[in-house]
């Protein structure tokens, strides 16, 4: 059900038998990377330089390393050119003519902290952004990897909405990560290869609002108890924390975080592309539930967000997953909608 993502290009040359790149049948696409230097911006900016619909690849971030994140990954023989932008007075530039604009900008979760722990500083970061996408490439398609996600696309949104250029299709929640962990986790329990696995994630990115619909899953996971499905569905849940308290106090989850952040951006560029079918889960603005923003699976197109796909019917243990939720949800849309409208 679910795309998966392009696999990387461990050596176009030897793919192609010499160094000549075939863009032919391809578009060129801008992608910008804001917080590119950071634990996840470094490794997604990596697998982005691999993907071959990526033409052009900006990194932004505040750390003066980032030109030389760019220059590193420019000695890839693959063939988007990197730039590295540095500084407020360098992000203008980086964002402008964006196909997308990806942000793992922020301060990273630590021993004990919670997603909302982290709101007031990368609330900020994501306001300034989205005025600056607004300003400089109003059309660009916003994936927001930057937690707490259920508050940072609200937070977007209100930015876009002031400045006249809101679409609700172009700007996205990443929760492919939830997907992703989903999947590794059936994969091992089942005794399959993760990537046959198609499972959706609805809701939002965090705790009690990320809400695997274990009994959509193909193939089916092999658990003979209630009690086993909660403790899948709990660990899922808190996938993020388990990665906080086994890198102790080095870290969050960065590398799966970059793999799911590549693969969604990957999905969005083959749907600008033209590709037919392109399916995933993303938290997006919505109205199939109490909750003005959701996240289920969706088709992307040459706009952005195509079609709603909805979640279809949940099983009485997911429903009562799905009720927990919604409160949750609306609590965090609010704090993020407040949160634009009080500021200056």
């Amino acid at each position: 059900m679910f795309s998966r993502a392009l696999k990387p290009v461990a050596s176009v040359a030897a793919q192609n038998g010499a160094k000549n790149f075939s863009t032919t049948s391809q578009k060129n696409f801008k992608v910008a990377v804001a917080g590119a230097a950071g634990g996840i911006g470094q490794p997604l900016a990596l697998l982005l330089k691999q993907n071959p619909l990526v033409t052009r690849l900006a990194l932004y971030d505040l750390a003066p390393v980032t030109p030389g994140v760019a220059v590193d990954l420019s000695h890839m023989d693959t063939p988007a050119k990197v730039t590295g932008h540095k500084g407020p007075e360098e992000l203008a530039e980086a964002i402008k003519g964006a196909d997308l604009v990806v942000i793992p900008a922020g301060v990273p979760r630590k021993p004990g902290m919670t997603r909302d722990d982290l709101f007031n500083t990368n609330a900020s970061i994501v306001r300034d952004l989205a005025k600056c996408v607004a300003q400089n490439s109003p059309k660009a398609i916003m994936a927001i990897i930057t937690n707490p996600v259920n508050s940072m696309v609200p937070i977007a949104s209100e930015v876009l909405k002031k400045a006249g250029c809101y679409d609700p299709n172009r700007i996205l929640g990443v929760t492919t990560l939830d997907v992703v962990r989903a999947a590794a986790f059936i994969g091992e329990i089942n005794g399959v290869d993760p990537r046959s696995v198609s499972i959706p994630v609805i809701g939002g990115h965090s705790g009690v609002t990320i809400i695997p619909v274990l009994s959509q899953s193909q193939p089916a996971v092999k658990l003979t108890s209630q009690d086993q499905i909660k403790a899948l569905t709990g660990r899922i849940q808190e996938a993020g924390t388990e990665v906080v308290k086994a890198k102790a106090g080095g870290g969050s989850a960065t590398l799966s975080m970059a793999f799911a952040g590549a693969r969604l951006a990957g999905a969005v560029l083959r749907g600008l592309k033209g590709e037919s079918n392109v399916v995933e889960c993303a938290y997006i603005k919505s109205d199939i539930t109490e909750s003005p923003y959701f996240a289920n699976p969706v088709v992307l197109g040459k706009n952005g967000v195509e079609k709603n796909l909805g979640f279809g019917t949940l099983n009485a243990y997911e429903k009562e997953l799905l009720k927990a939720a919604i409160p949750e949800l609306l609590k965090n849309i609010k704090v993020g909608e407040e949160f634009v409208k009080n500021s200056k």
